[in-house]
């Protein structure tokens, strides 16, 4: 049996993180958001928003982190495996600064196939900023519009998760999984 690969994306400050934690609470087999790994360990060599100032370094090491994650997730004998993102994210968001990429990038995301992706929208009301967060709340609209074209470009059919208690948006996703 096919592990089914699950991405649970939308802009920042949207509940991702919490998703996946109240998922792994209930005995799903989740992998994490990689940026936040990514952007301490360029503090540790003094860079303190690696994003801002190399997007493509950082992009780079987002996008192999995010391939290791996609074949953990291939070689996984689990039935599901839930992603915190997917590999076109990293192109949403480097569409998002303005920046080229390499042809590459596109070509990852071309190979690599989620069997299905999740999309959360904006939600001012539980929007925050943090120390790894730089986007203000208008920028995460912008990130999400930008999300839904990279995605869409890649033929994917996202699915729009209602806003809702934590507990009820896992539900949703479980639901449409039939899980």
């Amino acid at each position: 049996m096919k592990t089914q690969r699950i991405v649970i994306t939308g802009g920042p400050g949207t509940g991702k993180s919490s998703i996946i934690n109240e998922l792994i609470s209930r005995g799903y087999t989740c992998l994490e958001e990689v940026s936040r790994q990514v952007t301490l360990e360029a503090r540790k060599d003094g860079i303190d928003q690696l994003f801002l100032t190399k997007p493509l370094l950082f992009s780079e090491l987002l996008l192999e982190a995010r391939i290791r994650q996609y074949k953990d997730a291939s070689s996984s004998t689990e039935p599901v495996v839930f992603l915190d993102r997917g590999l076109p994210d990293v192109l949403a968001y480097m569409d998002f600064v303005r920046t080229g990429y390499p042809a590459h990038f596109t070509e990852t995301c071309e190979q690599h196939k989620y069997d299905q992706v999740f999309i959360l929208a904006p939600w001012q009301e539980i929007f925050v900023s943090d120390s790894e967060r730089y986007e203000n709340f208008e920028q995460a609209v912008e990130i999400h519009h930008s999300l839904i074209e990279t995605y869409n470009r890649f033929g994917y059919d996202l699915i729009d998760v209602p806003f809702a208690s934590i507990s009820s948006r896992a539900d949703f996703i479980i639901d449409v999984l039939k899980l």
